[in-house]
């Protein structure tokens, strides 16, 4: 597994310009891995905060036509030269629709919000100086190497390095990221097999990774581990993905590639978009052709009104 006479990958940044074009890693070392600033894993799906709610729920209801219409009408009828009709006629439901929209939207996000405070507190074991301490997962960094128990779900994308399982095989579910149930096997590198679950030598591991960029390729990975003066190729088989769950294997360990809003899961989700259903956009075209109608009904009488005189 050893790849004789691979060139030395250097010890340049792995930012260039302020983009990251690969991304250089080194195990059970904070301070080294700090300076690139990758992302932590904490995640974050929810849309909006308290601060943000109101405004930015405004602006996504705004964009319905039907709701921008019937807002130009309200301001039209606060005009008295223009409309001799109360603007609380068409005050009145614009606003009871909006409020009942936001009120829907809120409790939508508050749920995402909950969802999001369960997955970070999610605890696990990572390796401190020789020794296992529980970490909420939103504390893990990348470089750090952690230890994942049968049935438990992988924190954050990790390169498998020991298992419980014969020649460093473990198998993981990932119904999450794929929708298949059915086990896929990994592999670790034999020489990090060795390791086993000797906490002292998982601690010491100063492994050096190069790898690709964070993308949203979930069978693809291309990387080289440096260690004892070696180096490894690294490929798909020997990377968990955040999301999978171990099955039938007792414990693993694995140094964090990717993490948070980084890992291959996140980058497939992407930002809460703003959605219109088929109602939406047939209303935007009815709306469409009200305001040509009533544009077309104002210049006719305009012109009629002209020649009458």
């Amino acid at each position: 597994m050893c790849v004789d006479g691979a060139a030395d990958m250097g010890k340049s940044s792995a930012r260039t310009h302020g983009q990251e074009n690969e991304r250089r890693i080194k195990a059970n070392n904070r301070e080294y891995n700090a300076q690139f600033r990758y992302a932590n894993n904490y995640i974050k799906t929810s849309k909006y905060s308290i601060v943000t709610f109101l405004p930015l729920n405004l602006l996504e209801q705004f964009q319905r036509l039907a709701n921008f219409y019937f807002l130009c009408l309200l301001v039209l009828q606060l005009i008295p030269a223009i409309s001799s009709l109360t603007p609380i006629t068409t005050a009145i439901p614009l606003i009871g629709v909006l409020a009942l929209t936001a009120v829907k939207d809120a409790y939508d996000d508050f749920q995402r919000h909950q969802n999001d405070s369960q997955v970070n507190h999610r605890r696990a074991k990572t390796l401190r100086n020789g020794r296992l301490v529980e970490e909420k997962w939103a504390s893990v960094q990348v470089g750090d190497v952690i230890r994942l128990e049968n049935d438990q779900f992988v924190a954050a994308d990790i390169l498998l390095l020991s298992s419980s399982e014969p020649n460093g095989l473990c198998y993981i579910e990932t119904a999450e990221l794929d929708g298949e149930t059915n086990l896929k096997c990994r592999q670790c590198l034999l020489e990090t097999a060795a390791m086993g679950q000797d906490d002292a030598q998982l601690g010491a591991f100063d492994g050096e990774i190069v790898c690709e960029t964070p993308n949203n390729l979930l069978n693809k990975f291309d990387g080289t581990l440096s260690w004892r003066d070696q180096h490894f190729s690294l490929d798909n088989d020997k990377i968990l993905l955040r999301g999978c769950v171990l099955r039938n294997t007792s414990w693993c360990y694995g140094v964090v590639v990717f993490a948070g809003k980084d890992t291959k899961l996140m980058q497939n989700s992407g930002k809460t978009k703003f959605k219109r259903t088929s109602i939406d956009r047939l209303l935007n075209f009815l709306i469409i052709g009200i305001v040509f109608f009533l544009l077309s009904m104002c210049v006719f009488c305009t012109v009629a009104c002209g020649v009458w005189e």
